[in-house]
């Protein structure tokens, strides 16, 4: 009898279906794996934004971690969304005592896409000290880079950017991967730092106003590559194919009444309507 591979995703629902929890499960679903989920907030929000958000207890938590984990084994674990400093801390200690220990990869969310605060500072510094060290590769964006390692310069040159992600590898991770999304120039550069060795990956930018969700997509999409077997650099790759054809696809859809100012979805199921 096959067994799955699964990916366990650690993370806040968006019931708009674009980011967190539903995006983790569509986008793990399409590479092929078994998406599990432990959700640590519920949120009020749409393609406009984030409207309200509601963290669970630590107590719900623990409970949906631990039957998950006592019953089925986890391949990798993707952490999106925590909210807190109290839900931070229990999940490194739930991690701490994890007898298997899969690839995690933690995707810094600090601010959803339309600019809310998802993290105050305590948690921010309790989320680099509770769950860096324990985190196979950390996924942030420019901005997230930039407050987390307190550089204060613009990361507009690829030095600037190693220097970046080198600071933040003294936080404990074990590898970097600084997305360049929200640079201006036509290629999104994203730096790898792994193992004292730097690796760049460029693609073109997809003028599309549906992105609402890349950043749970793209770490979602890492697990569940990682889950199969493959390296960091394998799976960053084949996470970032996966990331690009799902813009595309989502482009040509339109979700919401925003008359234009709210960030669509992804496509994550395009290989499915085929």
């Amino acid at each position: 009898m096959k067994r799955y591979t699964t990916v366990l995703t650690i993370a806040g629902s968006d019931g708009s279906g674009g980011a967190g929890i539903q995006a983790d499960i569509k986008t793990i679903t399409a590479i092929g794996c078994y998406g599990l989920s432990v959700i640590t907030a519920v949120t009020a929000q749409n393609t406009r934004g984030v409207n309200a958000v509601y963290p669970v207890s630590e107590q719900c938590v623990i409970d949906q971690f631990q039957a998950l984990v006592n019953d089925i084994s986890i391949d990798a674990i993707k952490i999106g969304m925590l909210g807190n400093v109290k839900i931070i801390k229990t999940i490194a200690k739930l991690l701490r005592n994890l007898k298997s220990k899969p690839p995690i990869i933690l995707d810094t969310i600090l601010k959803s896409s339309s600019g809310t605060v998802l993290l105050s500072s305590e948690a921010i510094n309790s989320l680099k000290g509770e769950l860096f060290p324990m985190a196979t590769l950390i996924t942030p964006n420019i901005p997230e880079a930039l407050l987390l390692s307190g550089i204060k310069t613009p990361l507009n040159t690829r030095e600037a950017v190693e220097k970046c992600a080198m600071e933040l590898i003294k936080t404990g991770c074990r590898a970097v991967f600084l997305k360049g999304g929200h640079g201006e120039n036509n290629e999104c550069c994203d730096c790898l730092v792994h193992d004292n060795l730097v690796r760049w990956f460029s693609s073109a930018r997809i003028l599309t106003q549906n992105t609402h969700g890349t950043g749970c997509t793209l770490s979602s999409a890492i697990a569940a590559y990682m889950a199969k077997g493959e390296s960091i650099e394998e799976a960053i790759g084949d996470a970032k194919v996966f990331l690009n054809e799902a813009m595309h696809a989502g482009a040509d859809y339109h979700l919401g009444d925003g008359d234009g100012d709210g960030y669509g979805p992804l496509h994550h199921c395009y290989r499915l309507w085929k």
